[in-house]
Parts: structure tokens; C-alpha cells; sequence
């Protein structure tokens, strides 16, 4: 996008080689100025310090009071007005007040006794070069202080315009900080409105069909004549693990309709590595074969990364049971001694077929992994079948 000049100059005006360049033009100016118009010693000091000084009015605007403390020595050492001490004046009593390096009713104040300071070493060069000055106490002496009142004006009009500027761009940034606390408080609503939209989505679908899956389960057991002890247990075992789901898909309804600051209370505690025998248990009941293994003394993880293992192990076992029913399947879990965790699941089913890996599950699968800094493959086991294992890093060594 092509920006227009008044654009290209407010970015070189905000740039940090701004005040640099304007610093040096105006020390090269009044190096000039002073070679046409020498000066004596004070105001040449005056004049080439106000000047230069200006280079870091931006990086430490206090320098600025050296400005234009400068530039009044100068004109204070010589009745004629440089125009560099001019500019370089303006200049430091605008960023004085840009700045707000102190009230401006102070700089002003300030600004006038320093303009009369001024006033009165002109009044004093006159009467030696035996200009006519009547005595101060005289009622025309009034007008040999009208460089005072000029000078005040000017540091008042210089003051009052940084400072203006000042309130200004300090009042853009309220307003822009406004829109962006808006902005995120329309995001954050939008957010909670769609949470709401999932909750409403999975109590109507989920919820609603694991309940009917419990309550035919357990009322198969009651209705059907015949069962033989497994065919019960099974059907009670279905029942069960129905009603878990339940538990499960209620907590995160609560956490989705609720906002996150009070998402906690709607947790309960999630399993660990300590409940894998349960869910071995959990998969034989189904009819699923399955073995768990462990290798290294038992160590206690964090949350995460408890959740995290427990969870790939839980989905693991369900595609098995999906894709590979009636296989055996071997959970390892060996938590080694440089503090890397590593899970393996694998089975002796037909193995991973050509659309493995594109599911949602193992997608689920990866990111957890990912969540606590690790990685998971998955693909054919070393004897067939298939194979998934996480390795999980869980501190330094």
C-alpha cells in the first residue's frame, strides 16, 4: 500500500534519527552564523552547546532545560538575536512541555525570570554604550522590559503547544487502549457464546445417548431371560462405564457454560498413571485382551503429564478394541532413569491400514504429547501389528 507524503513525514518525525538530524542541522547553522557573525566568547558557547544539545531532547528530554539555559546565556551575552538560538529555544521549551519534565506553570515561570535575567544584562549593555535609559524607577522605564514580555509570550506559546501535544497523543492512547479492551471483550463474549453453542450441542446429541446406552444396559439385565453370568456382567459393565461417561461429559459441560475463572470448581480429579490397572480391567471386560507392563521404579508426575499419558493409553486401547477386536494388547510403561517417560501400546491385530493417522483420535493423541513437550509415533509394530509410543519428557536431568 502506497502511503502519502503527509504519512511519510509523520514517520520521520516519529523515527529515532529525527531529533539527530535536526540537532546537527542547527549546529551546522549556528557555526555558520557565528563565522558571518562573530560573537564573543559567552554567546559563541551559547549558542553551539543550545544547539547540539537538542540531539538528545528525544533519549533524555531533561536535556532540554541545558537548552534553553544556553540559549538565554548566549542572547544574554550579546544584544543581537541568532537565529539558531531562536530556533533552538523554541525547540527546548516545546519538548519541556512535550515531555512534561515539570508542570508547565513551572517551566513557564521559570522561562520568564530567565527572559528578565536576560532584560536586565541588555539594560546594563546599553547604559555602558550610552544609549539613553532612564532609571528604572522611572515611569518610562517600563518600555526597556518589553523584550521581557515578548520573550515570556514566546516561552508561553512554546510550552503550551507541547504540552498540547502531549495531552493529545496521551488521549489517542487511552482511546486506543479502549478499543483494544473492547475489541478482546467482544472476542472473550464471542468465545463464551460459542462454548455455550458446544455445551448445548453435546448435551443434546452426547449426553442424551450414553444416558439411553446406561439405562438399556441395565435394564437388559432385567428384561432378557437366560443370561448366563457373563452376558450380565458384561451388560452391568456396560452400564458402568456409561455412567462414568456421564460423569465426564457433566464436568465438561460445566467447564464449557462456566467462565474460566470459575472452571475449576466444576473439575474433579483427573486419572493418573496409578489408574491404568483399572482401565486393563475396564478393556478385558468388554472382551478385549490386554497387559500392562512397568519398567523402573515408580515416579510421581506432574498433572499434566499424568493426564497426558493416561489419556493416550485410554485411547489407544479404544481403537483396538475398534480396529483390531480380539487382538492382545501390551501397554509398557518404563519411566527411565533421565527423566523421560516413555508409553508404548501395541497389539497383534492386522496392523495400521492406509487411512492410519488421519483420525481425530490420534490427532487428540499427538497433541497431548505435544502439550507436555514430547512426541508420538505410531505406525507397525517390530512383530506386526500396530503400534503407538509417546515419549514424554517430564524434567532436566
Amino acid at each position: 500500500m502506497r502511503t502519502s507524503p503527509q504519512q511519510r513525514l509523520r514517520a520521520w518525525i516519529a523515527s529515532p534519527a529525527y531529533p539527530w538530524a535536526t540537532g546537527a542541522a542547527l549546529t551546522v547553522g549556528a557555526v555558520a552564523e557565528l563565522i558571518a557573525y562573530p560573537g564573543s566568547v559567552t554567546t559563541t558557547i551559547g549558542v553551539l552547546v543550545s544547539s547540539a544539545s537538542l540531539m538528545w531532547r528525544r533519549s533524555f528530554p531533561p536535556v532540554a532545560v541545558m537548552t534553553v539555559a544556553a540559549g538565554l546565556l548566549g542572547f544574554a551575552g550579546d544584544v543581537s538575536l541568532y537565529i539558531s538560538i531562536t530556533a533552538s529555544g523554541l525547540i527546548g521549551f516545546y519538548t519541556l512541555g512535550r515531555h512534561r519534565v515539570r508542570h508547565p506553570a513551572v517551566i513557564i515561570v521559570g522561562g520568564a525570570l530567565g527572559a528578565m535575567c536576560v532584560n536586565l544584562v541588555h539594560i546594563n549593555t546599553w547604559s555602558q554604550m550610552n544609549l539613553p535609559v532612564p532609571p528604572l524607577w522611572q515611569k518610562d522605564s517600563l518600555s526597556l522590559f518589553a523584550e521581557s514580555f515578548l520573550l515570556t509570550v514566546v516561552i508561553f506559546a512554546a510550552v503550551m503547544m507541547g504540552d498540547a501535544v502531549r495531552s493529545r497523543e496521551q488521549s489517542r492512547h487511552e482511546r486506543d487502549l479502549a478499543q483494544a479492551q473492547l475489541i478482546a471483550m467482544e472476542r472473550q463474549q464471542a468465545a463464551e457464546a460459542e462454548r455455550a453453542a458446544i455445551a448445548r450441542e453435546l448435551h443434546d446429541i452426547v449426553s442424551h445417548s450414553v444416558s439411553m446406552i446406561a439405562v438399556q444396559a441395565e435394564s437388559a439385565t432385567y428384561t432378557t431371560p437366560g443370561l448366563t453370568p457373563d452376558a450380565h456382567e458384561g451388560f452391568q459393565q456396560i452400564a458402568t462405564t456409561a455412567r462414568s461417561a456421564m460423569g465426564e461429559l457433566r464436568r465438561l459441560l460445566g467447564v464449557l457454560r462456566t467462565p474460566q475463572a470459575d472452571a475449576t470448581l466444576f473439575t474433579a480429579p483427573q486419572p493418573t498413571l496409578d489408574h491404568l490397572a483399572e482401565l486393563i480391567e475396564q478393556h478385558r471386560a468388554v472382551g478385549g485382551t490386554a497387559e500392562l507392563k512397568v519398567t523402573g521404579r515408580r515416579v510421581q508426575l506432574p498433572a499434566a503429564w499424568e493426564l497426558s499419558a493416561y489419556r493416550i493409553a485410554q485411547e489407544s486401547l479404544t481403537n483396538a478394541r475398534k480396529h483390531a477386536p480380539g487382538a492382545r494388547t501390551v501397554v509398557e510403561i518404563d519411566y527411565g532413569a533421565d527423566r523421560l517417560l516413555t508409553l508404548r501400546i501395541h497389539d497383534n491385530g492386522p496392523g495400521p491400514s492406509p487411512r492410519s493417522g488421519a483420525g481425530h483420535g490420534l490427532t487428540g493423541m499427538r497433541e497431548r504429547a505435544a502439550l507436555v513437550g514430547g512426541r508420538l509415533s505410531v505406525g507397525a509394530g517390530p512383530g506386526g501389528g500396530f503400534l503407538v509410543e509417546a515419549k514424554l519428557p517430564w524434567g532436566t536431568g
